[in-house]
């Protein structure tokens, strides 16, 4: 029986900064709106032609790799949550494999959406707690500014969010009093097209029936989100996957030294600050930066804490998240 441990972090984030200033050329909407609901003041776009969800996964892996230490030939295995793949199939996990120029091994697609990198976290643990795989790469990267609805009737949900990557290298540690301590994953699908993207779907719209109706009203193919539904929801379930984590290792909120929601809403962020008596320096929060990257949000987050120093040897990190499906998670840490 092993531990798995963090080894190397890194991120990427298009150079294309979109400002809510922007956003109010194009859209009816501005930046005390967007910044009152939300707390986001900026995000990343792609430039078409020059980012992929994949590229960017590749480009935070790369980063990731180098930090850990671990030779690009041991990597054992490959996770890659999103919500964005380039291409319906297949995955953006082979994808990586071919760019990173990795041997023939195995690479796993997770659809979770915002809580995919936990998710992906958690099936990383798995495997290398039994002992299967020694090293692997988890990557969480979206690209959802080139499917939005960018025009005022899409306003409540594209002001929201941004483009970007994060990686993590997850390696044994024999040491069982530090790495990943515990993961906590949940669902409720019977809240599942509260936020949603329905199209294309084989169990409903096709690319062929939106061509052959052509209809410039069809809004099946953006995203929709039933937003104080989410919101009341998530606040809710953070709370609980929160302190099933600190239950099932016998810790106190107390012993929390760095908590890292995914980056949904600041709002709901301060929410949880609040109710958990936590400090400005115990959370770590970006989404002003960067908005809601979904998948990547954690570790781009997770990555920045650690590069500024936040997270230190021995501390105990909380990361938690909640979203689409609806599905949530927790991971407890010892770094």
């Amino acid at each position: 029986m092993y531990h798995s441990k963090i080894a190397g972090l890194g991120y990427y984030v298009p150079e294309n900064v979109v400002t809510n200033d922007d956003l109010s050329k194009i859209i009816d909407t501005n930046d005390e709106w967007i910044q009152e609901r939300t707390g986001i003041q900026e995000r990343r776009h792609i430039i078409k032609g020059e980012d992929t969800t994949t590229s960017m996964g590749v480009k935070a892996a790369k980063i990731a790799i180098e930090r850990s230490g671990v030779a690009k030939e041991d990597i054992d295995f490959i996770v890659f949550a999103t919500l964005s793949p380039d291409y319906y199939f297949p995955g953006p996990g082979v994808l990586v494999q071919r760019d990173l120029g990795l041997g023939t091994v195995g690479a796993l697609d997770v659809r979770n959406q915002c809580s995919g990198f936990i998710y992906g976290l958690s099936v990383a643990d798995q495997y290398i707690k039994s002992g299967m795989y020694k090293n692997v790469l988890v990557i969480g990267s979206e690209v959802h500014s080139t499917g939005l609805d960018m025009t005022s009737r899409g306003r409540g949900v594209s002001v929201i969010f941004g483009d970007g990557a994060g990686a993590a290298v997850l390696s044994r540690e024999e040491d069982l009093t530090k790495g990943i301590l515990s993961t906590h994953l949940h669902s409720e699908g019977q809240h599942a097209e509260e936020l949603i993207v329905k199209a294309p779907g084989m169990g409903g719209r096709w690319v062929t029936d939106i061509l052959a109706d052509n209809d410039p009203n069809d809004e099946s193919y953006f995203p929709y989100m039933n937003g104080q539904f989410v919101f009341k929801n998530a606040v809710v379930r953070f709370s609980e996957v929160i302190n099933e984590g600190l239950q099932a290792n016998n810790l106190q909120v107390s012993d929390i030294d760095m908590l890292i929601p995914h980056q949904a809403n600041l709002r709901i962020s301060q929410f949880i600050q609040k109710k958990f008596n936590l400090t400005d320096d115990q959370v770590y929060n970006n989404i002003q930066k960067y908005g809601n990257t979904t998948a990547a949000s954690i570790p781009i987050a997770l990555t920045e804490a650690w590069e500024k120093g936040k997270i230190k040897s021995g501390d105990t990190v909380v990361l938690a998240a909640f979203g689409s499906g609806f599905t949530w998670g927790s991971a407890i840490i010892k770094w």
